[in-house]
């Protein structure tokens, strides 16, 4: 695989995202992590899968300059299905997923975070959906996760406002689990995941699979309608001058339209 590297020891399968500089989440990102789900899912040797960012970031988020190559809406709106399936997965995956998250976990790189099942953190980390800084909206569920993680007036806020959390506000509201300094984070995370090594492989995967239907049928209602409107967004005007102005590097400027 070109951009993800893993190695397993003590049954667990530790899995770095290269993708430099930001570790962004390209449609070959996402791609390369299904693979791998598959190829670690069979794996008997694997109990738990602890995730990382190689670099100054977890995942900057996802790959803007890609998003210059998409023609329509529609094109758009399914590239978001990829993104939310593939979390959807992560999130029902036999096995614990956890994410050890320093640097950032913006856009994309957030969504990928809640995906997973346990997140750990630095102290300094920023944690945020800034999407709509590009006149654009989350569109890897991000809208319907965050809420359920940090009520849904702080979700407001933190979309709205486009400002991300430190790891430390992340525990406080409940989108992160713990919050270390950077040096000890990934033996922190190391010392979690071999605490769930131990446990039976059996009544771990149960659990994941009980935990399925803490969700509503809304939840999914909200995903679908999400893709849908992430390809509206993206092909409204404000939604074209956002990505230029990003690529550009300047301020957007939005018409409403």
């Amino acid at each position: 695989m070109e951009f993800l590297h893993y190695n397993v020891e003590e049954q667990i399968a530790t899995v770095t995202i290269s993708k430099a500089p930001a570790n962004a989440l390209s449609s070959a990102v996402l791609k390369e992590l299904s693979k791998l789900l598959d190829e670690l899912e069979s794996n008997e040797e694997v109990r738990v899968v602890l995730l990382h960012g190689e670099g100054r970031f977890f995942s900057a988020g996802a790959d803007i300059k890609e998003f210059t190559t998409v023609k329509t809406g529609e094109e758009f709106a399914q590239l978001g299905k990829v993104g939310q399936d593939l979390f959807e997965r992560m999130e029902t995956y036999p096995k614990p997923i956890i994410a050890a998250i320093h640097g950032a976990a913006l856009g994309g790189g957030l969504e990928l975070a809640m995906g997973c099942h346990i997140r750990l953190v630095t102290k300094t980390a920023k944690l945020g959906l800034p999407e709509l800084q590009l006149g654009l909206i989350p569109g890897f569920a991000g809208t319907q996760r965050l809420p359920r993680l940090v009520g849904s007036a702080k979700a407001f806020e933190m979309l709205f406002t486009s400002d991300p959390l430190t790891g430390e506000e992340a525990v406080q509201w409940g989108l992160a689990n713990k919050a270390f300094e950077e040096e000890n984070l990934m033996e922190e995370a190391l010392k979690m995941a071999k605490k769930i090594a131990k446990k039976g492989p059996v009544s771990v995967a149960s659990v994941i699979e009980l935990s399925r239907y803490t969700k509503s049928q809304e939840f999914y209602n909200g995903v679908e309608k999400e893709a849908e409107l992430f390809g509206k967004v993206f092909s409204s005007e404000d939604g074209k001058e956002g990505i230029q102005a990003f690529i550009e590097k300047r301020a957007p400027e939005f018409k409403g339209k």
